[in-house]
């Protein structure tokens, strides 16, 4: 944070420029603390190192966490509206699916849909 430089709009408004390498690490920090907030507040499950190794592993996040909520495939695809073949698809990275899908699924398993992603998709 030392490469800020900081300039005044005509209209009086400060603001702040910096390299985005910084600005991408904000960001990161910024998630780090939200993820932390959300475990300690509750909404996000604590995982044992069993199941923290379980997660990496896995085939994708979301057939991870499934499997943790002890849901079917049969059960997670009828409560979001789409057949076990599409859902087994998705989880197997054989489909994509919309942002309204995703959320259906995340408000389904109660986990940040963020939770459901691999970091590359």
């Amino acid at each position: 944070m030392n490469n800020i430089a900081y300039v005044t709009t005509p209209g009086g408004e400060e603001l702040a420029i910096l390299p985005r390498s910084e600005l991408d690490a904000l960001r990161e920090s910024l998630e780090h603390a939200q993820a932390l907030g959300g475990f300690r507040a509750g909404q996000l499950p604590g995982l044992t190192p069993d199941e923290a190794r379980a997660l990496v592993v896995a085939t994708s996040p979301l057939a991870f966490w499934r499997r943790y909520r002890k849901q079917t495939q049969a059960v997670l695809a009828a409560s979001v509206g789409v057949t076990q073949n599409y859902l087994s698809e998705i989880e197997n990275g054989k489909r994509g699916g919309d942002v309204a899908f995703w959320l259906r699924l995340a408000r389904a398993l109660e986990l940040p849909v963020e939770s459901l992603v691999d970091e590359g998709d």
